[in-house]
């Protein structure tokens, strides 16, 4: 099955419209557009904690510690 082409689309469409009638649908495409809108939001702010939380753990590390460095020296008799 490919993707819908025209004809397909109208005829969802005009059953859509038999179902829920002309004054439902718009309740219908608010209430999903809530809903992406909630979803989208919920990304970002996940999204955004991640980022967050690595540049927390990239700051951690590029903090340098210094280590102790020995010398030896040779002596001759």
């Amino acid at each position: 099955m490919g993707p819908l082409g025209f004809n397909e689309i109208i005829v969802i469409l005009i059953i859509v419209l038999l179902l829920f009638g002309g004054k439902k649908i718009p309740e219908l495409m608010r209430g999903l557009g809530k809903g992406v809108r909630e979803f989208n939001d919920a990304k970002n702010n996940v999204r955004k904690e991640i980022e967050d939380g690595l540049r927390d753990s990239e700051h951690t590390t590029t903090t340098t510690t210094t280590t102790p460095t020995t010398t030896t020296s040779t002596t001759q008799p």
